[in-house]
């Protein structure tokens, strides 16, 4: 795809997004992260020059690699995946803008511990599996109220800004909307939440209407 041919499709997502945030309201404003997991740092670069700057990793080493080789441009690194707790020294070491997978107690405290020990602070989504999903992580609705406030409270180095979630697995648009609007239910009782972040590259536009304020946007965006 030429770089002419990748702008015109940009900006039809772009469009897309726009008309989605609009039947929500006027001021309803939608960031998208590119999540790039299955492209080299050449497509990452390549969608980079025609504007897109936040960029979101599930792996690690991946974000680490990625990171280094194009550490001349200014990207907003997102890590979106789940993390174990012995990779997280390689994750701080990348200084990412925000975390959006926080689905345990105990990785909450392991990564408050390591950062104390770097005197750093880190932006933080947690993950509420809002489909009831055994494949999923994150914890349940009934739960999240009280972690999230534990963890607002135990864990000062998380700068919490809101919840993560993904949509259910299945082709009924229905269930699908059904979790997401669980999740924006409770995203709006949360104390200093800003941040609802749901919807990937096939129902960010149902996301969005159900108030998803950050998409992650994966094969739309790196078409061949």
């Amino acid at each position: 795809m030429t770089t002419l041919e990748q702008k015109r499709h940009f900006d039809r997502i772009i469009e897309r997004v726009e008309k989605a945030r609009l039947r929500v309201n006027n001021h309803h404003i939608v960031k998208i992260v590119a999540a790039s997991k299955y492209v080299d740092s050449d497509a990452i670069k390549a969608l980079y020059t025609i504007g897109q700057r936040a960029f979101g990793e599930n792996k690690v080493q991946n974000l680490v690699t990625k990171n280094e080789v194009l550490e001349e441009l200014s990207i907003e690194w997102h890590f979106i995946g789940s993390l174990q707790k012995n990779k997280i020294n390689h994750l701080l070491s990348v200084r990412p803008h925000l975390i959006h997978s926080i689905d345990s107690i105990e990785l909450a405290h392991a990564l408050n511990e390591r950062l104390e020990r770097e005197n750093m602070n880190l932006r933080a989504l947690v993950q509420i599996n809002s489909a009831y999903e055994a494949s999923k992580s994150g914890f349940l609705p009934e739960e999240i109220s009280d972690a999230y406030a534990q963890i607002m409270e135990e864990c000062p180095r998380l700068q919490l800004q809101g919840v993560m979630s993904i949509g259910a697995h299945v082709d009924d648009p229905t269930i699908i909307k059904k979790s997401f609007e669980t999740t924006q239910r409770i995203f709006e009782t949360l104390p200093n939440a800003t941040i609802c972040s749901m919807g990937m590259s096939s129902d960010f536009e149902l996301a969005i209407e159900c108030g998803s304020n950050l998409i992650r946007l994966g094969s739309i965006l790196f078409l061949k």
